[in-house]
Order: structure tokens, then C-alpha cells, then sequence
């Protein structure tokens, strides 16, 4: 049912360090040239949850995909799940069909079942397919694992890739030719393959994969690459040489499994610097798990980093699009490696949605259902006023409506602005409210989460400060946009 891991690898995939910078998308890269459009499902199909439009809509439109882990045993005994899979995404990505233990369980002896599934599912709802994995040291099958033979590891590595890539010759979007490769320290690990074939085996899969697959994009895929460290200065380090070499590489995918509220700092300025080496890049495997029971405030941070990381993907011509590990935390693999966890993904067990939905919806510049602009696009049009209600020596209070000036509501909305320097948040009212620097977010509560057009929501805080410092606010936004 879920992504079947080492505890270790598990763990590890799972840290990552603290927050980034938004960005204006801009234009698409060329692996997603003609994007598919959503089915014809109505939009109240039972289990959606949101008011937006398809999201692989909004995402098509700015020329990236919004893609999902796969497990075909769950959509057939789960029709919410089927519904949302269906609606949703653009992208399909194999959970677990796909890998070597999936498809070649004895040497030579291929089953497809669960792949060409996936395949059907795919070609069904205009899909495209984002092949994981052709070679992973976690999910390799124990008869390969027991080869000692230079010669003999390689021939079986070839073999199973040239078999699985070729039967799936121009059907497939990327492959993730090898996954998980590097440690935390940026060393090789020490995989039955490294420890066998040496560092020249990450090299052979690239190029059996081009020969196997001309068409298809060739990706190297790793956990905790989210930032600049370590790992990712490794890994960069390859992308560069293997470029350089004309080994054929074409793309990276940063996997992004989250701790709610360490998303690094130097994501999309990571994620820049490998598109600069001219290859493209994907979040590929994105969740962020709170420690359970999640807060109200954990749900919000959440949320702005889920919308965060659409941000910065959207923002690089080269990131070809965002994919969810999972639809629903019913399944997510994340309570059996970490247990006391959960509540990782954009959709509850219920198939009601967290405030993560909305803000990547709202990144994406996803419309509402009845045909508006909803959130964080350009449609919205809203006013803030802001005073100061009261004025001490270490303090001040400060009073804050915002108003729809618009003609479609505005949901789950972020009011944003930044204090002075020097200064921070000491409580806060009508609202859960979180600072970053001095960056300070403001989020509703369930009463006023949404604001009719010619409507207000007021809340207030306060603010303590040194002496006589400014109590002047402004740059103001909701849903990152500018409100004057």
C-alpha cells in the first residue's frame, strides 16, 4: 500500500532544513510541451473537497504539471481517491509498480500488471507518466542483491533497465533512471551496486536508459536536496560532469519530504543553480508531516510552505511541475516510518482539505469552480486599513481590516506584511499568527475564513518594540498580493 523503505533511508528522506523566497513564474520548460487538460468530470464529483478548478488546469497554464504517487489497488477499492486522481493531476507517478523488486521479482522473469495499470490509467485521463524507478538499492530484488560479479551486476542492471524502459518506449514523460544514490555527506552509498560495480554503475544506467528510451527525459532522483548542503553540492557536482561528458542527463528530482517548518532556505536558489546546468527540475514527491495531534498553527505553516514550494518550482523556467506523494493521508507511507506522525498531505483521511490545498491552488493562480479567480490571482482586488489603536514605550497595538473589493469571495485567505526591524509579535487576536524574520502572517479562523465581495474581516495585535521605534506598517498583501 505505500513506498516500502529502508528505516533509515525513511528517516532520513524526511529532514531538511527552515524557509524560502517567493517568486513570479515564468515561462515553461520544453519537457512539458502540449499539456494535458483535465477529463470531462463534473466538478462535484463526491470526495473533491475544494471549490477550484482541476488543478492540472491551473498548473497547465502556466506550462507545468501537478502530478501524484499512484497505487492502483487503492483506486479500485476507493472511489473518492479514483475521483480526485482522475480531476486533479496531469501527471501520473508509479507509487511502487514500476520499481525492480515490482517488475522483475526473478531474473528475467518480468511482470507488468501493475505497470501497464498504471499506463491504462494514465492514457484514460489525458495523462502524462513520470517513470520511478529503473535502479534503487531499496527495492531491489534479493536475487540481484546476492551478485558479487562486476560483470554479472551490470548485465543485470542492463538487462532490467534496457526490459522495463523498452516496453514502455515513447509512453513515458522521465524516468528516474537512478534514485538515492548519495548520503547526507555527499558521499556515494554504499549500495550492493556502488560496492560491486564502483562509481561508474550511476553513469551505465543513464546511457542503457538513452539507448533503451531515446524520448524520454533521464532523471536522477534523491531525498533531503531540498537546499543547499552537503548532498545536493554532491550531486550537483554530477550533474555537471556527467553534462560536461555528454553523459546523457536531463533532469533532476528534488523528492521534498518535509518537517512542517524546515523548508530550506535556499530551495528555489537550489533548485536555480541546477537548472542553470541546463537541465530541467521537478518536486517530485512533496508531503510535509506535522507531529500529531496538528495544531491549528501547524496547519497554517504547513500551508505556506506547501504553497511556498509550488512558488519557487513555478518561478524557475526549467521546473517542469510539482508532484504530491499521495492524495489523502489515509494512505501515506508516513505513520509506518515515523510513528506519531502524519497529517502530510493536501487532503485529510476524510477527503475534506487542509488549508494546503487552497494555498497551492492559489500559487498555481487556480480559478474557483463556478468560473472567478479564487485567492492568489490576479483577479483579486482588496483593500487594507490599518491604524494604530493604542501606543506605549514597549508597544503598540495595531488594528487591521481588510476588505473585498472584488466580485468572487475571498477563501482561506494570508494577510502578510513585515514589521520593523527590531520588533515582534507579543499576541495577536481573530486569527493564528505566526513571524519569520520579520516577516508576520496572519491566517483565519474557521468564522472568517472567507470575505464576500463588499465585505470586511477586521482582527488586531500586538507588538513589542524598543523605545520609540516606528509603528508606520505597510506592503501590505493577501494571498501575496499587494492590497493598498
Amino acid at each position: 500500500m505505500k513506498t516500502r523503505r529502508t528505516a533509515a533511508t525513511l528517516i532520513a528522506a524526511l529532514s531538511v532544513l527552515a524557509t524560502t523566497a517567493l517568486a513570479a513564474p515564468t515561462q515553461a520548460s520544453p519537457l512539458n510541451a502540449e499539456l494535458p487538460t483535465s477529463p470531462t468530470i463534473t466538478t462535484a464529483t463526491k470526495g473533491i473537497g475544494h471549490d477550484y478548478e482541476p488543478l492540472r488546469d491551473a498548473a497547465a497554464r502556466k506550462g507545468k504539471t501537478f502530478g501524484f504517487a499512484y497505487a492502483p489497488h487503492i483506486a479500485a477499492q476507493d472511489s473518492q481517491y479514483k475521483a480526485i486522481a482522475q480531476r486533479e493531476f496531469s501527471m501520473v507517478t508509479a507509487e511502487n509498480n514500476m520499481k525492480w523488486d515490482a517488475t522483475e521479482p526473478r531474473r528475467g522473469q518480468f511482470t507488468f500488471n501493475g505497470a501497464d495499470e498504471i499506463m491504462s490509467f494514465a492514457k484514460a485521463n489525458n495523462q502524462k507518466v513520470y517513470g520511478h524507478a529503473l535502479v534503487w538499492h531499496s527495492q531491489m530484488p534479493n536475487w540481484a542483491k546476492q551478485i558479487t560479479s562486476r560483470d554479472d551486476m551490470r548485465r543485470a542492471m542492463n538487462d532490467h533497465i534496457k526490459a522495463v524502459a523498452g516496453r514502455y518506449k515513447g509512453q513515458i514523460e522521465a524516468w528516474d533512471v537512478v534514485n538515492e544514490a548519495f548520503e547526507w555527506n555527499g558521499t556515494r552509498r554504499q549500495s550492493e551496486l556502488q560496492k560491486v560495480m564502483g562509481d561508474y554503475w550511476i553513469e551505465e544506467a543513464f546511457r542503457t536508459a538513452r539507448a533503451a528510451d531515446p524520448n524520454a527525459k533521464l532523471c536522477y532522483n534523491d531525498y533531503s536536496t531540498d537546499g543547499i548542503n552537503a548532498k545536493s553540492d554532491a550531486i550537483y557536482r554530477m550533474v555537471k560532469d556527467f553534462k560536461s561528458r555528454g553523459v546523457p542527463i536531463d533532469c533532476v528530482g528534488f523528492q521534498t519530504h518535509l518537517i512542517v517548518g524546515e523548508l530550506p532556505a535556499t530551495n528555489k536558489q537550489n533548485l536555480q543553480r541546477f537548472a542553470d546546468l541546463g537541465v530541467d527540475v521537478r518536486i517530485t514527491e512533496l508531503d510535509i508531516r506535522i507531529k500529531l495531534p496538528a495544531s491549528q498553527q501547524d496547519l497554517n505553516t504547513q500551508a505556506r510552505e506547501y504553497g511556498q514550494v509550488v512558488e519557487n518550482c513555478f518561478g524557475i523556467s526549467r521546473c517542469t511541475g510539482v508532484t504530491i506523494w499521495g492524495i489523502t493521508d489515509k494512505y501515506s507511507w508516513i505513520p509506518q516510518v515515523s510513528p506519531g506522525w502524519n497529517a502530510s498531505l493536501p487532503w485529510n483521511e476524510n477527503y475534506t482539505t487542509k488549508p494546503a490545498l487552497a494555498s497551492v491552488a492559489q500559487a498555481m493562480g487556480a480559478k474557483s469552480a463556478s468560473g472567478g479567480d479564487n485567492g492568489g490571482t490576479p483577479g483579486l482586488t482588496c483593500g487594507i486599513s490599518a491604524k494604530v489603536g493604542a501606543n506605549w514605550g514597549s508597544g503598540y497595538t495595531m488594528d487591521i481590516v481588510v476588505a473585498n473589493k472584488g466580485t468572487t469571495p475571498i477563501t482561506d485567505w494570508t494577510f502578510a506584511t513585515t514589521l520593523p526591524q527590531g520588533q515582534k509579535l507579543s499576541t495577536g487576536w481573530s486569527g493564528t499568527y505566526s513571524q519569520n524574520g520579520q516577516r508576520l502572517t496572519v491566517t483565519p479562523g474557521t468564522w472568517n475564513r472567507t470575505i464576500a465581495p463588499g465585505q470586511s474581516v477586521s482582527f488586531n495585535f500586538n507588538v513589542a518594540k524598543n523605545g520609540n521605534g516606528s509603528t508606520a506598517l505597510s506592503n501590505f498583501t493577501i494571498n501575496g498580493q499587494h492590497c493598498p
